[in-house]
């Protein structure tokens, strides 16, 4: 079920799977088409939702080049939406940049987080990482941000922008074409207003350009919640040892590695990660 709900100033385009008496599970990406349909489906017995950040997909849109809110917004977003939904404690799940909006979320409001699983991200914010955690694939960032830009105001330029995207970042195992061609087409249905909103909703471009101070790693120790980990070990974006410091900082995390997946959640790794997560909030 789709719906808006207005919290902490903005309204939030919000979808629900599952009944609502079903342990709750918020999952956090840039927008609700981050979770595709079947894999929010396979978390059977789930209360599950998905929801659109600020300046992507249908919630509220004001320019997501110089947005006037920083990742603790964000945060609070999140938060509010828990407490809007009647959710109380949720289990939380991020992927890619939505991992950082998790794990402030436990480390803030840890009154509204059950357990946390962080997929496919880092410890750190957009921008130098830290010494010790590697960085973006040089090669590979190369060939995404070298290309020719897309005519962002025509499906059919951005669908192959993003197909190429993908499979660029996919590894050797995570790249299906009609799949990515698919979601790209729908989030280009659904973000439908200027160049600027079609780059945030399908690239998260607003997390370049807020202010996400202060750091978060030293305090990652903080987190009491039961907390998984995924990561691809051939995500080219946020490279595996990203994971692997975070399933080490975060107290009795665990770490689940696939192989042969990049960046995001491809179809291929939907059982093992559906499983993972139908276990870890149980």
């Amino acid at each position: 079920m789709r719906s808006t709900k207005r919290v902490n100033g903005v309204e939030l385009c919000v979808e629900t799977f599952g009944e609502s008496t079903d342990p709750p599970v918020l999952l956090i990406g840039v927008t609700m088409l981050s979770w595709p349909d079947e894999f929010c489906a396979a978390l059977a017995g789930r209360h599950v939702v998905r929801y659109d950040l600020r300046d992507a997909g249908e919630s509220t849109y004001v320019d997501p080049d110089a947005p006037a809110y920083d990742l603790r917004d964000l945060v609070s977003d999140a938060a509010a939406l828990i407490d809007a939904l009647g959710l109380g404690r949720a289990h939380v799940v991020g992927l890619g940049v939505g991992g950082f909006v998790a794990q402030l979320l436990a480390l803030d409001h840890p009154d509204r987080v059950a357990s946390l699983t962080l997929i496919s991200t880092r410890p750190v914010a957009p921008g130098p990482v830290d010494p010790d955690l590697p960085e973006h694939a040089p090669e590979v960032m190369a060939n995404l941000f070298e290309r020719p830009q897309p005519d962002w105001t025509d499906r059919e330029s951005v669908v192959d922008y993003m197909t190429e995207g993908g499979r660029l970042m996919a590894g050797s195992r995570g790249f299906t074409e009609a799949d990515v061609r698919a979601t790209a087409g729908r989030v280009f249905d659904r973000a439908g207003r200027s160049a600027k909103a079609q780059r945030a909703s399908h690239l998260g471009t607003m997390f370049a350009a807020i202010d996400s101070g202060p750091r978060w790693r030293e305090r990652l120790g903080e987190i009491t919640v039961p907390t998984l980990v995924v990561h691809g070990d051939e995500d080219p974006f946020f490279p595996h040892g990203n994971g692997v410091a975070l399933a080490a900082e975060i107290p009795h995390a665990t770490l689940l590695t696939l192989p042969g997946i990049g960046q995001g959640l491809p179809r291929v790794a939907w059982p093992v990660v559906a499983d993972a997560l139908l276990r870890h909030t149980a």
